[in-house]
């Protein structure tokens, strides 16, 4: 439903969408076993998709093809980290991707972007201080139900990846 409604709205532009990407998983209690990915956030203008990996009884054919289209940039900060682990754990392949740091350095001509993070550079390209509680990054992504703050925190990173992307990208 809601790729359907991005194509739709955005069919005029589907060779240069851009989709802001992050990701979730439980905190890692040991660096032995790696927790799986419980969500991923899409965003593309203010539509913001939370797709819940742990409670699916399949991935939508639709989700697998809106990744690997190779008409669509996905953004985020780590994003070639974030692609590793979807394919690892659920074998998603995302074929076009921008790691917002590289594009910020780029632009900026500043090497030193290659190594912040999101909070930094929406600072820096949007003029916004950014919260990020560590009581809603580190919890439990695995709950069957997401609490408000962590549905308020993820739809504003994927956000904030989708803007960043979009302004760097033009």
């Amino acid at each position: 439903m809601w790729i359907n409604e991005i194509e739709c709205i955005h069919h005029r532009r589907l060779h240069h969408l851009v989709v802001g990407l992050d990701i979730e998983w439980r905190p890692n209690r040991s660096r032995y076993v790696q927790n799986p990915v419980a969500t991923i956030q899409l965003c593309v203008g203010r539509r913001c998709l939370i797709f819940q990996f742990l409670y699916a009884h399949s991935i939508p054919q639709s989700l697998v093809n809106f990744l690997a289209n190779p008409w669509y940039t996905f953004t985020g900060v780590g994003i070639r980290n974030d692609a590793m682990k979807l394919e690892h754990d659920y074998n998603l392949v995302i074929s076009r991707m921008e790691d917002l740091r590289t594009l910020a350095a780029d632009v900026y001509g500043m090497r030193e972007l290659k190594y912040v993070g999101l909070k930094s550079l929406t600072l820096m390209v949007l003029g916004i201080e950014m919260n990020k509680p560590k009581g809603v990054t580190m919890s439990r992504w695995d709950n069957q139900w997401l609490s408000l703050a962590q549905v308020h925190y993820a739809c504003v990173d994927a956000f904030l990846s989708f803007e960043i992307g979009r302004i760097l990208l033009s």
